[in-house]
């Protein structure tokens, strides 16, 4: 699978952006457990051109990120084209390694950004969303991608004939999350309808499919069944960035892995710890992973203290104690016996 000049193999896994998770840290461990294409935490429009901090910051990416891409959402056409100016400018912005693509997100469902019309509210209003698409692709070099949804609600699942339109101005690469707005994240993604974008003879561009893969078994269904030529994986990733490992054992063996065992979820939590508090300094990097680490060891008997423990301790030293702890009193605890995830 190619998006413009990036080559991404057979079958690859995206890791979704996420906002407040898929931070550089994150990414990182993700890259590590074998994320073949990822992308920043969504940048607002608005954000980038008023020099905010917390949205220039998000411009920041790293070598052993590539390829990565950076994206942006809103619903004024000029700022989203002032933002994909700057987002492709970020190395000479923020330093860093920059983007490899400009993805615009058209499917957050969440009130604060649907309602006023960017993310998926952009599924009432697609001619607009024809319009900026074809306007930011214009604007940049880079290749530009979609994510958006099946439509607006259950009366009006435009994907298809959208998918089209979106392709006709130029995208190279279009993610589908297989629910609409009005399903937020409830329900079951619907494949079907991500399966007739692909099969439209109309469609060249690469189909990446995205709703509910949250196994090794579900991510070769997807691919198998629906035809798709990418797979993203979003909530599925959080308390679980292996996961990527896991579907790619599974797609290339046909066997699947031991679950992660204690030990080697420490290790983890551990380079993680060390990577957040890297980024971006003690405070906030230890603020920041403090849901990532009561997630990493979910399913533990007799836990509750302990994950007290790593959600409100502010001293580094003491967290990495604490994991030792973990390790020590869990960690026999083996890579065969039941952990939830």
């Amino acid at each position: 699978m190619r998006i413009g000049e990036i080559e991404l193999g057979y079958r690859p896994l995206f890791l979704a952006p996420m906002e407040d998770v898929t931070d550089a840290s994150f990414r990182f461990v993700c890259k590590e457990f074998g994320a073949d294409m990822m992308y920043t935490e969504f940048v607002s429009s608005d954000g980038l051109i008023r020099d905010a901090k917390k949205s220039l910051a998000k411009l920041l990416t790293y070598d052993y990120e590539a390829p990565i891409g950076i994206q942006i959402y809103g619903n004024i056409p000029e700022a989203m084209v002032d933002a994909a100016k700057m987002a492709e400018n970020a190395v000479g912005l923020v330093g860093g390694h920059g983007a490899d693509l400009i993805d615009i997100n058209f499917g957050c469902p969440v009130n604060k950004i649907a309602r006023r019309g960017a993310g998926s509210g952009m599924m009432r209003e697609p001619d607009k969303m024809v319009q900026i698409t074809k306007m930011v692709v214009d604007a940049v070099g880079l290749p530009v991608t979609v994510k958006t949804r099946l439509g607006w609600d259950e009366d009006s699942k435009i994907i298809v004939e959208l998918a089209e339109r979106l392709q006709d101005v130029g995208i190279k690469a279009l993610t589908i999350h297989g629910r609409t707005r009005s399903q937020m994240y409830k329900g079951d993604a619907d494949w079907t309808l991500i399966g007739k974008v692909k099969e439209n003879p109309r469609m060249h561009i690469p189909i990446i499919g995205n709703g509910d893969v949250d196994s090794p078994q579900k991510a070769k269904e997807c691919f198998d069944r629906y035809g798709v030529d990418g797979i993203m994986i979003g909530r599925a990733t959080y308390g679980h960035p292996w996961i990527f490992r896991e579907i790619r054992h599974y797609l290339d063996t046909g066997e699947l892995l031991p679950p992660m065992g204690v030990s080697e979820r420490v290790a983890l939590a551990k380079r993680h710890l060390a990577k957040s508090i890297e980024v971006k300094g003690e405070k906030v990097g230890i603020l920041e992973m403090r849901r990532h680490l009561s997630s990493y060891f979910k399913g533990l008997p007799d836990f509750k203290e302990t994950r007290l423990k790593l959600v409100t301790l502010t001293d580094p030293s003491a967290l990495y104690e604490t994991l030792d702890y973990v390790d020590a009193h869990w960690g026999a605890i083996s890579s065969t016996d039941s952990i939830d995830v």
